[in-house]
């Protein structure tokens, strides 16, 4: 859950509580409630039963925390090393793989290369032929233009002249 959402949620059951009639109405019993708990005498031994478990415990707690402490600079160095052996080994398969990516790139363009040259020389080859078969339709047809008009003025100097 989305935890502004959550905190919304709260502040507005919070202001109903406190800012209505019913809610403040509520809130006195809620409250009622709460203060008849804590104060019933079961809770009461309980509270009391904790507290004195709690200063029992406290020289034992220090104790284990204190020998904590003094193990923890060795225990962080150990960590240390440990995250650094990672860091070290997962940099070094980093740059194992981003090289063997860039050779597969490299031989990838190295072909893709390769092929627009040969669609190139071909398109070249293929426009040529074209522009042969252009040209050597043109050249014929300037020739019978060419035979067609000397025929033409062939034809003018056989008439008699009047």
């Amino acid at each position: 859950m989305n935890p502004r959402l959550l905190l919304l949620g709260i502040g507005l059951g919070i202001g109903y509580v406190l800012g209505t009639r019913d809610g403040r109405a509520r809130y006195d019993a809620m409250k009622a409630k709460v203060t008849a708990l804590w104060e019933d005498p079961r809770v009461a031994k309980a509270r009391d039963d904790v507290q004195e478990f709690a200063r029992q415990q406290a020289p034992i707690i220090r104790e284990r925390a204190e020998a904590v402490a003094k193990a923890t600079p060795g225990v962080v160095r150990d960590t240390a090393k440990d995250v650094a052996d990672k860091v070290s080994t997962t940099a070094k398969d980093v740059a194992a793989k981003a090289s063997a990516t860039a050779k597969d790139v490299k031989e990838k363009v190295a072909d893709t290369a390769s092929d627009v040259r040969d669609q190139a020389k071909k398109a070249a080859s293929d426009l040529r032929s074209r522009g042969d078969s252009v040209v050597d339709g043109a050249v014929n047809a300037v020739g019978e233009a060419r035979d067609r008009v000397m025929d033409l003025v062939d034809d003018d100097e056989d008439e008699p002249t009047i």
